[in-house]
């Protein structure tokens, strides 16, 4: 006869396992001897040992009492169900393995697919993480706030990727980030993001195509903030000289 700790280390599990088995049913609790201990005999062992192993196979506890007692053909039927059911959760699993996986970049979250490969391209072309950060940031807000201006900014984007120019100064602005507002490289990239607007004159009419550096969340950096304000003042002088007839 076994004691309660020599039943569990018989069967390879914990006393407090041997003891909730008893609470739910699953393992008859035997009655106290003379002295006062619960006895158990081999057979309880055998019973453990069977609940043990069904239960690590993932087989769930509320359906372990009927395998215990049914016939060849009803355990090997019951056992395919439940192989079957452990499968749809696997499958489930997966799933949401794949979803957390896309999710984390924080990008699929709230963005359309689209514009989830327009960033991915930006990675691609060498954009810094921090410049992407901020694009994914900006199309967050605009997307909530005009969804209707996300698909104007994916033609422009991507036309953007054909034009070399385009994207080599899409790169120095990335690159300006961390550039004193007055550093000399600056005076000469809004030179350079200027002559390109005059020479691209006949797309400024598009909203969100001001400039190659539009999009860009200017008060992450001081430098593409006096980019903007100066190619602004440059083409408000313009309007002013050249009045609109």
């Amino acid at each position: 006869m076994l004691t309660i700790s020599q039943l569990a280390a018989t069967a390879g599990v914990t006393v407090r396992t041997v003891r909730h088995y008893h609470r739910i049913g699953l393992l008859a609790e035997p009655d106290r001897d003379a002295s006062g201990y619960r006895r158990y005999n081999a057979q309880a062992a055998v019973d453990l040992i069977r609940i043990r192993t069904l239960a690590d196979a993932g087989v769930p506890l509320a359906r372990i009492d009927a395998l215990l007692h049914a016939q060849p053909t009803e355990f090997a039927a019951a056992i395919t169900d439940i192989d079957a059911d452990l499968q749809r959760k696997i499958d489930r699993l997966a799933e949401h393995r794949r979803r957390i996986a896309e999710l984390a970049g924080g990008e699929r979250l709230v963005l359309p697919p689209e514009v989830v490969a327009i960033l991915d391209r930006m990675r691609g072309i060498g954009v810094s993480e921090r410049t992407v950060r901020l694009e994914r940031d900006a199309r967050i807000l605009i997307q909530a706030l005009d969804p209707r201006a996300t698909s104007q900014w994916i033609q422009d984007k991507n036309a953007g990727f054909a034009d070399p120019d385009r994207t080599r100064l899409y790169l120095a602005c990335d690159q300006a980030v961390d550039w004193d507002p007055h550093d000399p490289r600056v005076d000469q990239l809004i030179d350079d993001l200027d002559a390109w607007e005059l020479e691209h004159e006949g797309d400024l009419s598009r909203p969100g195509s001001r400039t190659v550096v539009s999009s860009l969340v200017t008060e992450a950096s001081p430098a593409w903030q006096r980019i903007l304000d100066v190619l602004a003042h440059r083409a408000l002088r313009r309007s002013i000289a050249v009045p609109d007839t």
